[in-house]
Protein backbone atom coordinates (compact mmCIF):
# COMPACT_ATOMS: atom_id res chain seq x y z
CA UNK A 1 0.00 0.00 0.00
CA UNK A 2 0.98 3.46 -0.46
CA UNK A 3 2.35 5.48 1.99
CA UNK A 4 -0.12 8.33 3.49
CA UNK A 5 1.76 11.53 3.91
CA UNK A 6 0.99 15.02 5.32
CA UNK A 7 0.85 15.84 2.23
CA UNK A 8 -2.05 13.58 1.58
CA UNK A 9 -3.87 14.40 4.74
CA UNK A 10 -3.48 18.27 3.80
CA UNK A 11 -4.91 17.91 0.80
CA UNK A 12 -7.58 15.91 2.23
CA UNK A 13 -8.35 18.50 4.56
CA UNK A 14 -8.18 21.47 2.52
CA UNK A 15 -5.57 22.93 4.64
CA UNK A 16 -1.75 23.47 4.24
CA UNK A 17 1.04 20.74 5.19
CA UNK A 18 2.29 23.28 7.92
CA UNK A 19 -0.84 23.19 9.53
CA UNK A 20 -1.11 19.21 9.18
CA UNK A 21 2.01 19.01 10.96
CA UNK A 22 0.76 21.87 13.82
CA UNK A 23 -1.99 19.50 14.47
CA UNK A 24 -0.94 15.92 14.43
CA UNK A 25 1.93 17.29 16.79
CA UNK A 26 -0.38 19.35 19.03
CA UNK A 27 1.88 22.76 19.07
CA UNK A 28 -1.50 24.50 18.86
CA UNK A 29 -2.57 27.92 17.30
CA UNK A 30 -4.90 26.16 15.41
CA UNK A 31 -8.33 27.16 15.50
CA UNK A 32 -10.72 24.19 16.35
CA UNK A 33 -12.86 24.06 13.20
CA UNK A 34 -9.52 23.42 11.14
CA UNK A 35 -8.47 21.04 13.67
CA UNK A 36 -11.34 19.05 13.00
CA UNK A 37 -10.66 18.92 9.45
CA UNK A 38 -7.45 17.53 10.20
CA UNK A 39 -8.50 14.86 12.23
CA UNK A 40 -11.71 13.84 10.12
CA UNK A 41 -8.54 13.69 7.05
CA UNK A 42 -6.37 11.77 9.61
CA UNK A 43 -9.07 9.19 10.12
CA UNK A 44 -10.38 8.93 6.45
CA UNK A 45 -7.15 8.60 4.95
CA UNK A 46 -5.78 5.80 8.07
CA UNK A 47 -2.73 8.04 8.65
CA UNK A 48 -0.51 6.11 11.44
CA UNK A 49 -0.07 8.81 13.55
CA UNK A 50 -1.78 9.19 16.75
CA UNK A 51 -3.66 12.40 17.69
CA UNK A 52 -2.58 14.22 20.90
CA UNK A 53 -4.68 13.86 23.69
CA UNK A 54 -5.72 17.36 23.83
CA UNK A 55 -7.72 16.71 20.75
CA UNK A 56 -10.06 14.92 23.24
CA UNK A 57 -13.52 15.13 22.56
CA UNK A 58 -12.58 17.25 19.47
CA UNK A 59 -16.18 15.79 17.21
CA UNK A 60 -18.86 16.91 18.76
CA UNK A 61 -21.89 15.52 17.98
CA UNK A 62 -25.04 16.85 19.54
CA UNK A 63 -28.78 15.14 20.50
CA UNK A 64 -31.25 17.49 21.13
CA UNK A 65 -34.18 15.58 22.41
CA UNK A 66 -37.35 16.27 24.43
CA UNK A 67 -39.23 15.31 27.20
CA UNK A 68 -37.19 13.76 29.64
CA UNK A 69 -39.99 12.45 31.72
CA UNK A 70 -41.45 10.20 29.50
CA UNK A 71 -40.48 6.36 29.06
CA UNK A 72 -39.58 6.59 25.33
CA UNK A 73 -37.11 9.55 25.27
CA UNK A 74 -35.76 8.13 28.65
CA UNK A 75 -35.07 5.06 26.47
CA UNK A 76 -33.23 7.30 23.96
CA UNK A 77 -31.52 9.58 25.94
CA UNK A 78 -30.35 6.07 28.16
CA UNK A 79 -29.34 4.75 24.87
CA UNK A 80 -27.30 7.56 23.10
CA UNK A 81 -25.28 7.54 26.47
CA UNK A 82 -24.65 3.39 26.12
CA UNK A 83 -23.04 4.58 22.59
CA UNK A 84 -21.13 7.33 23.60
CA UNK A 85 -19.35 5.40 26.45
CA UNK A 86 -18.15 2.81 23.48
CA UNK A 87 -16.80 5.33 20.65
CA UNK A 88 -13.36 6.63 20.13
CA UNK A 89 -12.34 9.45 22.99
CA UNK A 90 -12.08 12.10 20.12
CA UNK A 91 -15.78 11.49 19.28
CA UNK A 92 -17.96 13.29 21.86
CA UNK A 93 -22.13 12.45 22.17
CA UNK A 94 -23.84 15.80 23.78
CA UNK A 95 -27.06 15.34 24.73
CA UNK A 96 -29.72 18.47 25.45
CA UNK A 97 -33.36 18.36 26.45
CA UNK A 98 -34.98 21.63 24.24
CA UNK A 99 -38.32 22.82 25.53
CA UNK A 100 -40.97 21.89 23.03
CA UNK A 101 -43.31 24.29 23.95
CA UNK A 102 -41.48 27.07 23.49
CA UNK A 103 -40.68 27.25 19.67
CA UNK A 104 -38.80 30.14 19.75
CA UNK A 105 -36.46 29.54 21.95
CA UNK A 106 -35.74 26.17 20.09
CA UNK A 107 -35.37 27.26 16.95
CA UNK A 108 -32.66 30.04 18.73
CA UNK A 109 -30.64 26.76 20.42
CA UNK A 110 -30.88 25.22 16.95
CA UNK A 111 -29.79 28.33 15.10
CA UNK A 112 -27.18 29.60 18.04
CA UNK A 113 -25.58 26.40 19.69
CA UNK A 114 -23.44 27.30 22.62
CA UNK A 115 -20.63 25.19 21.41
CA UNK A 116 -19.33 24.12 18.26
CA UNK A 117 -21.20 21.49 16.89
CA UNK A 118 -20.05 18.95 14.36
CA UNK A 119 -22.91 17.24 13.55
CA UNK A 120 -26.40 17.48 15.14
CA UNK A 121 -29.35 14.96 15.64
CA UNK A 122 -32.52 16.44 16.38
CA UNK A 123 -36.21 15.67 17.55
CA UNK A 124 -37.57 19.06 15.73
CA UNK A 125 -41.57 19.74 16.28
CA UNK A 126 -42.96 20.74 12.80
CA UNK A 127 -42.61 24.65 13.93
CA UNK A 128 -42.03 27.34 10.74
CA UNK A 129 -39.35 28.40 13.20
CA UNK A 130 -37.99 25.02 14.43
CA UNK A 131 -38.07 23.55 10.55
CA UNK A 132 -35.88 26.89 9.36
CA UNK A 133 -33.43 26.87 12.01
CA UNK A 134 -32.76 22.87 11.42
CA UNK A 135 -32.28 23.70 7.25
CA UNK A 136 -29.59 26.61 8.17
CA UNK A 137 -28.21 24.02 10.26
CA UNK A 138 -27.73 21.65 7.34
CA UNK A 139 -26.37 24.34 5.22
CA UNK A 140 -23.52 25.00 7.13
CA UNK A 141 -22.34 21.75 5.72
CA UNK A 142 -22.23 19.75 9.23
CA UNK A 143 -24.43 16.26 8.38
CA UNK A 144 -28.11 17.05 10.32
CA UNK A 145 -30.27 13.30 10.96
CA UNK A 146 -33.82 13.66 12.13
CA UNK A 147 -34.52 11.74 14.59
CA UNK A 148 -37.81 9.55 15.62
CA UNK A 149 -40.23 13.23 13.49
CA UNK A 150 -39.53 14.34 10.06
CA UNK A 151 -40.33 18.01 9.65
CA UNK A 152 -37.81 18.95 6.63
CA UNK A 153 -38.20 15.91 4.21
CA UNK A 154 -35.43 16.29 1.91
CA UNK A 155 -33.01 15.75 5.01
CA UNK A 156 -31.71 12.41 6.74
CA UNK A 157 -34.35 10.56 9.18
CA UNK A 158 -33.80 7.72 11.46
CA UNK A 159 -37.27 6.40 12.91
CA UNK A 160 -40.26 4.05 12.47
CA UNK A 161 -43.12 4.40 9.29
CA UNK A 162 -45.64 6.21 11.53
CA UNK A 163 -47.89 6.07 8.43
CA UNK A 164 -47.61 2.23 8.60
CA UNK A 165 -48.14 2.82 12.24
CA UNK A 166 -51.28 4.11 11.96
CA UNK A 167 -52.74 1.49 9.58
CA UNK A 168 -51.48 -1.64 11.40
CA UNK A 169 -53.04 -0.02 14.54
CA UNK A 170 -56.36 0.11 12.70
CA UNK A 171 -55.56 -3.24 10.90
CA UNK A 172 -55.81 -4.89 14.22
CA UNK A 173 -58.39 -3.49 15.54
CA UNK A 174 -60.43 -3.74 13.20
CA UNK A 175 -59.51 -7.22 12.70
CA UNK A 176 -60.09 -8.23 15.77
CA UNK A 177 -63.27 -6.11 16.05
CA UNK A 178 -64.45 -8.19 12.99
CA UNK A 179 -68.70 -8.91 13.04
CA UNK A 180 -69.03 -6.29 15.89
CA UNK A 181 -70.31 -3.21 14.96
CA UNK A 182 -68.84 0.16 16.76
CA UNK A 183 -66.95 3.45 16.83
CA UNK A 184 -63.33 3.99 17.23
CA UNK A 185 -61.24 7.02 18.71
CA UNK A 186 -58.16 7.97 18.77
CA UNK A 187 -56.05 10.55 21.11
CA UNK A 188 -52.20 11.93 20.30
CA UNK A 189 -50.38 14.83 21.48
CA UNK A 190 -51.13 17.68 18.84
CA UNK A 191 -50.30 18.47 15.40
CA UNK A 192 -46.91 20.11 16.76
CA UNK A 193 -45.35 16.72 15.27
CA UNK A 194 -45.54 15.10 12.15
CA UNK A 195 -45.01 11.48 13.32
CA UNK A 196 -48.04 11.87 15.27
CA UNK A 197 -50.23 13.50 12.13
CA UNK A 198 -49.06 10.57 10.23
CA UNK A 199 -50.36 7.97 12.47
CA UNK A 200 -53.82 9.38 12.61
CA UNK A 201 -53.65 9.97 8.38
CA UNK A 202 -52.48 6.30 8.31
CA UNK A 203 -55.28 5.22 11.21
CA UNK A 204 -57.78 7.15 9.15
CA UNK A 205 -57.03 5.76 5.97
CA UNK A 206 -57.33 2.13 6.51
CA UNK A 207 -60.77 2.54 8.25
CA UNK A 208 -62.09 4.72 5.45
CA UNK A 209 -60.65 2.32 3.22
CA UNK A 210 -62.18 -0.63 4.88
CA UNK A 211 -65.40 1.26 5.73
CA UNK A 212 -67.89 -2.42 5.10
CA UNK A 213 -66.22 -3.09 8.58
CA UNK A 214 -68.79 -1.83 10.32
CA UNK A 215 -66.44 0.49 12.11
CA UNK A 216 -66.42 4.52 12.37
CA UNK A 217 -63.90 6.53 13.51
CA UNK A 218 -65.42 9.13 14.93
CA UNK A 219 -63.11 11.87 17.04
CA UNK A 220 -59.57 12.50 17.39
CA UNK A 221 -58.87 14.69 19.96
CA UNK A 222 -55.15 16.09 21.08
CA UNK A 223 -54.23 15.82 24.91
CA UNK A 224 -50.21 17.53 24.50
CA UNK A 225 -49.77 14.01 26.82
CA UNK A 226 -51.22 16.17 29.73
CA UNK A 227 -52.77 13.71 31.97
CA UNK A 228 -55.50 15.58 32.63
CA UNK A 229 -56.53 16.44 29.52
CA UNK A 230 -56.26 13.33 28.77
CA UNK A 231 -59.08 11.92 31.36
CA UNK A 232 -61.49 14.82 30.20
CA UNK A 233 -60.83 14.41 26.88
CA UNK A 234 -61.52 10.28 26.53
CA UNK A 235 -64.37 10.45 29.42
CA UNK A 236 -66.22 12.88 27.51
CA UNK A 237 -65.77 10.88 24.23
CA UNK A 238 -67.09 7.73 25.76
CA UNK A 239 -70.10 9.74 27.08
CA UNK A 240 -70.69 11.40 23.80
CA UNK A 241 -70.32 8.05 21.76
CA UNK A 242 -71.48 5.19 23.57
CA UNK A 243 -70.84 2.32 21.34
CA UNK A 244 -66.60 3.05 21.40
CA UNK A 245 -65.07 -0.40 20.84
CA UNK A 246 -61.76 0.41 20.04
CA UNK A 247 -59.38 3.19 21.60
CA UNK A 248 -55.83 4.40 19.66
CA UNK A 249 -53.38 6.71 21.69
CA UNK A 250 -51.14 7.81 19.40
CA UNK A 251 -49.26 9.65 21.65
CA UNK A 252 -47.63 8.87 25.32
CA UNK A 253 -50.65 9.16 27.26
CA UNK A 254 -50.88 5.62 28.38
CA UNK A 255 -51.32 6.20 32.10
CA UNK A 256 -54.21 8.44 31.68
CA UNK A 257 -56.11 6.36 28.86
CA UNK A 258 -55.21 3.23 31.22
CA UNK A 259 -56.80 4.85 34.13
CA UNK A 260 -60.29 5.36 32.32
CA UNK A 261 -60.39 2.51 30.89
CA UNK A 262 -60.03 0.35 33.87
CA UNK A 263 -63.55 2.00 34.70
CA UNK A 264 -64.67 1.05 31.55
CA UNK A 265 -64.86 -2.63 31.81
CA UNK A 266 -68.05 -3.43 30.56
CA UNK A 267 -66.88 -2.10 27.43
CA UNK A 268 -63.86 -4.00 27.05
CA UNK A 269 -62.57 -1.47 23.86
CA UNK A 270 -59.59 -2.79 22.07
CA UNK A 271 -56.78 -0.41 22.67
CA UNK A 272 -53.59 -0.10 20.76
CA UNK A 273 -51.09 2.56 21.96
CA UNK A 274 -47.25 3.16 21.60
CA UNK A 275 -44.06 2.23 23.34
CA UNK A 276 -43.39 -0.62 25.42
CA UNK A 277 -42.63 -0.02 29.08
CA UNK A 278 -43.19 -1.56 32.54
CA UNK A 279 -46.36 0.63 32.86
CA UNK A 280 -47.90 -1.21 28.88
CA UNK A 281 -46.60 -4.63 30.04
CA UNK A 282 -48.59 -4.30 33.07
CA UNK A 283 -51.92 -3.32 30.91
CA UNK A 284 -51.27 -5.92 28.25
CA UNK A 285 -51.11 -8.53 30.91
CA UNK A 286 -53.89 -7.12 32.97
CA UNK A 287 -56.34 -7.10 29.90
CA UNK A 288 -56.76 -3.23 29.79
CA UNK A 289 -54.71 -2.88 26.32
CA UNK A 290 -54.63 -4.81 23.60
CA UNK A 291 -51.68 -4.27 21.13
CA UNK A 292 -48.63 -1.97 22.14
CA UNK A 293 -46.40 -0.74 18.69
CA UNK A 294 -43.09 0.07 20.06
CA UNK A 295 -40.40 2.48 18.57
CA UNK A 296 -37.41 0.77 19.68
CA UNK A 297 -35.77 3.91 20.29
CA UNK A 298 -32.05 1.66 21.34
CA UNK A 299 -32.17 0.91 17.48
CA UNK A 300 -33.37 4.64 16.26
CA UNK A 301 -30.31 5.61 18.58
CA UNK A 302 -27.91 3.66 17.12
CA UNK A 303 -28.36 3.87 13.55
CA UNK A 304 -28.45 7.80 14.11
CA UNK A 305 -24.82 7.95 15.60
CA UNK A 306 -23.68 5.39 12.47
CA UNK A 307 -25.07 8.06 10.48
CA UNK A 308 -23.08 10.79 11.54
CA UNK A 309 -20.46 8.85 11.94
CA UNK A 310 -20.31 7.90 7.91
CA UNK A 311 -21.60 11.36 6.88
CA UNK A 312 -18.25 12.48 8.81
CA UNK A 313 -15.98 9.92 7.04
CA UNK A 314 -14.96 8.08 10.38
CA UNK A 315 -17.06 4.61 9.38
CA UNK A 316 -16.97 3.45 6.13
CA UNK A 317 -19.88 0.97 6.18
CA UNK A 318 -23.15 0.85 4.46
CA UNK A 319 -25.87 2.37 7.33
CA UNK A 320 -29.43 1.34 6.40
CA UNK A 321 -31.80 4.37 5.42
CA UNK A 322 -35.02 2.28 5.91
CA UNK A 323 -37.53 3.10 8.22
CA UNK A 324 -36.51 1.47 11.47
CA UNK A 325 -38.95 -1.99 12.12
CA UNK A 326 -41.67 -0.92 14.70
CA UNK A 327 -42.30 -3.82 17.20
CA UNK A 328 -45.63 -5.28 17.42
CA UNK A 329 -46.15 -6.81 21.11
CA UNK A 330 -49.28 -8.54 22.29
CA UNK A 331 -50.04 -10.21 25.99
CA UNK A 332 -49.23 -12.83 24.54
CA UNK A 333 -45.42 -12.34 23.48
CA UNK A 334 -44.92 -9.73 26.40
Amino acid sequence: MTKITLRDVAREAGVGTATVERVVNGRGGVRPDTVEKVFLAVRKLNYRHMMPEAHRGLVRIEVVLVRPETNFYSRMNQAFERIAALLDHSIVVHRTFARENDPADFAHYIAKPKNRRSSLIVVAPDHPDVVTSVRQAAALGIPVIQIMTRPAPELPYVGIDNYAAGRTAAYYMSRMQAGKAGSFVALCHSGAYENHRERIRGFSEYLAEHADGGHAFVEVMFDFDDEHNTIELLRNALRRHPNVIGVYSAGGDNVAVASVLKNQRTRMAFWVGHELSDQTRSYLREGIMSVVLDQVPEIQARRSIDLTLKALGLIDVDVSTEPVRFLTVTPENV
